[in-house]
């Protein structure tokens, strides 16, 4: 199954002038992060951030990023301002700043996107709350990994400090069946490396590009837009020519010719899984099991955003 499109490529987060707004547009970033976060250095009151919000281009997405916040109340500020999407920054569960996986559902039909944290048990918390969701009956369209936080962290503190993600734990994690951004700790000058070491197909920075907390350094946010967008881009070229390999094994699968662009060297058979995956490695692909896959009645499903073949357990 093919993921949906990210909701955005490159996020700059903690906007709080319209000024800076201007700024980061005009730098390359396809969405502007507005925080409503009580405590963090960042947080906008509803006033302030519609001025903000009025200066960013139609073009770009202005995204608010909300903490333990009711619904009710998180869809007031939607509306005052002028947002396009929501984040939800709290803990996944526990007695701190929380967001249920039941606001999903109050929120629609709101764009919800889910700021997420590797643990003990990689993305296995998270997933959990993207199906409860789900069952709630409105998704989250997009996650956020973000560097890990105690569960007894304040709200201010839950995003925009500093610290990083460790990539490469994040790449073997797997997917969460929606896109992923990569955050914590971005900078110009290690985006490019945690695109690459991650898969991710988006990436989120706040701190990363700041001359001091909540104001957002030209030079900084010119050069990690360049750098994120070459990154992604590079990415996605990579996952298309890997998915022209696949292609081929997945038409043989079939029983059919894959076309002109499809590699002629035997493929594996359905019996042959072992096959199949040293294929897929061979064509630069990560490999990971998940448990369900409906390409064309195949057990195999390709994730372009994370240049990644999965073969069904």
């Amino acid at each position: 199954m093919l993921p949906r499109e990210p909701v955005f490529h490159v996020k700059i987060c903690g906007v709080t002038s319209a000024d800076d707004a201007r700024m980061v547009a005009a730098a390359g970033a396809d969405a502007i992060g507005l925080n409503f976060v009580t405590g963090s250095p960042r947080c906008l009151t509803a006033a302030a951030a519609r001025e903000v919000a009025a200066a960013i281009p139609d073009d770009v997405l202005v995204v608010g990023v909300f903490a333990g916040m009711p619904a009710d109340d998180v869809k007031r500020v939607v509306a005052e301002v002028g947002l396009d999407a929501v984040q939800l920054h709290g803990h996944l569960s526990g007695d701190g700043v929380v967001d249920l996986p039941e606001v999903c559902g109050d929120l629609a039909p709101l764009i919800v996107i889910r700021a997420v944290r590797l643990g003990a048990d990689g993305l296995g918390a998270a997933r959990s709350w993207m199906a409860e969701a789900a069952a709630a009956g409105h998704a989250p369209a997009m996650a956020v990994v973000d560097a890990a936080v105690t569960a007894a962290t304040a709200a201010g503190q839950l995003g925009g400090t500093g610290a990083t993600v460790d990539w490469s734990q994040l790449a073997a994690a797997g997917d969460l069946g929606i896109p992923m951004a990569v955050a914590g700790g971005l900078t110009p000058f290690n985006v490019a490396e945690a695109v690459a070491a991650s898969g991710a197909a988006a990436v989120d920075t706040a701190s990363g590009v700041e001359s001091a907390p909540g104001r957002k350094d030209p030079a900084k946010v010119w050069e990690f837009c360049r750098a994120a967008r070459e990154a992604l881009t590079a990415i996605r070229s990579a996952s298309r020519d890997a998915l022209v390999e696949v292609h081929g094994v997945l038409a043989s699968l079939r029983g059919g010719g894959g076309g002109d662009d499809a590699p002629r060297s035997p493929a594996p058979t359905a019996a042959d899984p072992d096959a199949l995956v040293a294929r897929a490695r061979a064509a630069g692909l990560t490999v990971t099991t998940r448990a369900e896959g409906d390409l064309a009645g195949l057990p195999v499903a390709v994730d372009l955003a994370a240049a990644r073949i999965v073969q069904e357990a």
